[in-house]
């Protein structure tokens, strides 16, 4: 009778782990499909919307090394999702041609935090502001937008100025390393 009682017992936990282990598997399935269904989407959420078919990288850091090992320019918008003037220069920087295209000569990063890097804050925490790093890693505060109060920052409006600003960025670039 003991005997029988041990079979049983042990049939039975073989039975509860057959169960759990199925159970995880529908879990894993279910989270597979999920993870694949969603994976076009990557590209769009390093974007953030600011030119999807862009290569963006994820941190300041690997920005920084990517710039540096590929010798060009790195350029960072810092911008907020809530902030309309962050949405309407978003809009134009990635409803332009000549700025999407431009931008392909560039390491991208856009962060809607700040780093703890001051020298991305040369004159304050605002947002949008775009600054340009070289690849020797030195920030370009040369390279400015047209408001005194705020000289890294622009508008829709400030597009074209913008676009030359990227190509200054490339021209010192190629004249000074």
């Amino acid at each position: 009778a003991m005997e029988k009682s041990y079979v049983s017992v042990f049939l039975l936990l073989v039975a509860i782990s057959c169960a759990l282990a199925a159970k995880d598997a529908g879990k894993k399935e279910a989270k597979e499909t999920k993870e694949t269904t969603a994976k076009p989407k990557l590209p769009q959420t390093l974007s953030r919307g600011w030119g999807d078919q862009l290569i963006w990288t994820q941190t300041y850091e690997e920005a920084l090394f990517r710039a540096k090992h590929s010798n060009k320019p790195l350029m960072i918008i810092h911008h907020l999702d809530d902030c309309p003037h962050s949405q309407a220069l978003k809009k134009a920087f990635a409803e332009n041609k000549d700025i999407q295209k431009l931008a392909e000569q560039f390491i991208l990063l856009n962060l809607v935090y700040e780093t703890t890097d001051k020298n991305l804050s040369p004159d304050g925490q605002y947002v949008p502001r775009i600054l340009f790093i070289d690849p020797s890693l030195t920030v370009r505060a040369d390279i400015t937008g047209r408001y005194s109060n705020r000289l890294y920052a622009y508008e829709p409006s400030d597009i074209s100025l913008l676009h030359s600003n990227m190509q200054k960025a490339q021209k010192l670039l190629k004249t000074e390393l």
